[in-house]
């Protein structure tokens, strides 16, 4: 279960950081606008918005490496990091669409039930 738990960590990391380079880097460009369904004028009005957005899920990816860099020792980074992640899926999913609860919250609430079962 323990390497079952981080693998499905790692992934949710490995989202994370795809997210970050997203809105960074790539949201005023084709693929930052097919994926966020934005307009040029949008993205280029919320660039510096989706900027500091994508350092925070940065900061979640380095958060739940961290954890699995500790081996059984990381396991309350790892759940407080997979608990901060599932909480921005749901809010997310509420306010900003349901497709949010599908990428971010699910593979979070898998990884934290990994966790805590291992």
């Amino acid at each position: 279960m323990f390497i079952a738990a981080n693998i499905v960590v790692a992934l949710v990391a490995l989202l994370h950081v795809c997210f970050l380079v997203l809105e960074m880097f790539l949201w005023d460009k084709p693929i930052g606008l097919r994926v966020f369904g934005q307009t040029k004028e949008a993205a280029a009005a919320t660039k510096l918005l989706a900027a500091n957005q994508g350092l925070y899920n940065g900061f979640l990816a380095a958060g739940l490496v961290w954890g699995l860099s500790l081996g059984p020792d990381g396991t309350g980074i790892k759940v407080f990091f997979l608990c901060c992640v599932l909480i921005a899926g749901l809010f997310g999913g509420a306010t900003a669409g349901r497709k949010i609860l599908i990428v971010q919250a699910i593979p979070a609430a898998v990884g934290l039930a990994l966790v805590l079962l291992s």
